[in-house]
């Protein structure tokens, strides 16, 4: 079982890990679950070395919102929007690997659709916290077996229960998780 930390991250809200995420497969479903909490307005900055899973934990994250795919890297073109297919949000998936600093990421006015929008930043550490205080943050680590450590930011995230990312993810599926969201 993960463990969830207890020291004091953003708006004193604990950072959580997940469980072992030894497969794409097991990638994507606990981005279907992560993308449970979010809402518009939301945004996350993914961070994780080549290879890691950033692209594919952003393919659940969409699964779970119901947009319309594919979600693929958008390395070459830095930012793609996907609508929503069930009247949610739509994604904003952002690609800052190739950019320079904040002004170059400031020039894709995302802020124009943040409030609307989920916005993922992959690569976007050191760059994308200007964007809202309010953000998680998310780090994937690890070779063969990777997890991922949550860490939120600002208000929006202090009265949010995010141990439900901690928990094993067998037999997740978008089906089940929009049936348990709050």
């Amino acid at each position: 079982m993960a463990s969830v930390g207890v020291a004091g991250v953003g708006a004193g809200v604990p950072e959580v890990v997940s469980p072992a995420l030894p497969t794409a497969e097991a990638t994507r479903s606990w981005g279907v679950r992560l993308a449970s909490l979010l809402r518009p307005g939301d945004l996350v900055v993914l961070t994780g070395g080549l290879g890691a899973g950033k692209t594919t934990l952003t393919q659940g994250i969409g699964e779970g919102l119901g947009i319309r795919g594919p979600v693929t890297s958008p390395t070459f073109v830095i930012a793609r929007v996907h609508p929503s297919l069930v009247a949610g949000p739509p994604l904003v998936h952002v690609d800052a690997y190739r950019l320079g600093g904040f002004a170059e990421l400031d020039d894709l006015d995302l802020d124009a659709s943040l409030e609307e929008s989920v916005t993922i930043v992959e690569w976007g550490h050191g760059l994308a916290e200007d964007l809202s205080d309010d953000r998680l943050e998310v780090v994937l680590e690890g070779e063969d077996v990777r997890t991922a450590s949550v860490a939120p930011h600002g208000q929006r995230w202090a009265a949010t229960d995010l141990t439900v990312l901690a928990d094993p993810v067998e037999d997740l599926s978008a089906d089940t998780v929009r049936a348990e969201a709050p």
